[in-house]
């Protein structure tokens, strides 16, 4: 594949961007964090100045389509461009590299294009609905085909996300977290949801699963997942992960996580 179309491109340059800000930061450097509102959920000039650098572009080059941003809001996210940042904002505050900058255009409820980006990794994973999912290095223009791995599900390794501010959700993430780690070898929690998902699309990671997210945290990466041969759905197997519960993998890891979590209640 020579080059990706204009949506994906741009997507691609927005997370890019946004990841500029974060990188010229520095971790840890930034002391203006502020709780807003549930314990452990956090902002930052930073995560503002990001997100105020990507809306600049996506209205100057994203075709009159409006833009919905963790920080600032927006009209919707049905038909918008869908944007994260930074993911991973409490790992940017205490200078962990674990986070991401994450953009996606959704049209009628679904992403058709999408980019993150990891600021401290060098890494920008790209996809387009139809087009396939692909990975630019930082210094490359060359463009490498992702694919999910082809791993057992016993040997699969799984990231995840604590429901930490929807303690009503621990009992039955709980238990899906408990047969999780009785059935693959093994789980991840790193702490950026975007990250999770385009390691899963790398193959990295064999499949990934949390409850309550957003729909900027999961729009990208959902995507890049799809694209490169795997499976997303909600927790109940239908099609509205874009509101926050997700489950996704490879054909086989995401139907023993399905199963897992059908169990779990």
């Amino acid at each position: 594949m020579g080059s990706l179309s204009h949506e994906v491109s741009l997507a691609a340059r927005a997370a890019e961007l946004g990841a500029s800000v974060v990188r010229s930061a520095g971790l840890g450097a930034d002391a203006s964090v502020q709780a807003k509102g549930l314990p452990g959920d956090y902002v930052t000039d930073v995560d503002v100045a990001a997100e105020r650098a990507i809306r600049e572009l996506l209205d100057a080059e994203g075709g009159g389509i409006g833009v919905h941003g963790e920080e600032g809001g927006g009209a919707g996210v049905a038909d918008a461009w869908v944007v994260d940042p930074l993911d991973g904002t409490t790992n940017f505050s205490r200078g962990f590299w674990a986070v991401g900058v994450s953009v996606a255009l959704v049209q009628g409820g679904r992403p058709v294009a999408g980019a993150v980006c990891a600021p401290f990794l060098g890494e920008t994973w790209s996809a387009g609905r139809g087009e396939g999912a692909w990975r630019r290095r930082d210094g490359s223009d060359e463009l490498e085909r992702l694919s999910v791995s082809d791993r057992p599900v016993e040997r699969a390794v799984v990231g995840t996300g604590f429901p930490f501010r929807r303690k009503d959700l621990l009992t039955r993430y709980l238990r899906t977290f408990e047969g999780a780690l009785s059935r693959f070898e093994d789980l991840r929690r790193p702490g950026a949801a975007a990250l999770d998902l385009a390691w899963v699309a790398t193959g990295v990671f064999d499949g990934f699963f949390e409850l309550a997210l957003a729909p900027w945290d999961v729009a990208a990466g959902g995507l890049l997942i799809e694209e490169a041969g795997g499976v997303v759905t909600d927790w109940s197997g239908g099609h509205g992960w874009l509101r926050g519960d997700i489950v996704a993998g490879t054909a086989a890891v995401h139907e023993m996580l399905l199963s897992l979590a059908s169990e779990g209640g």
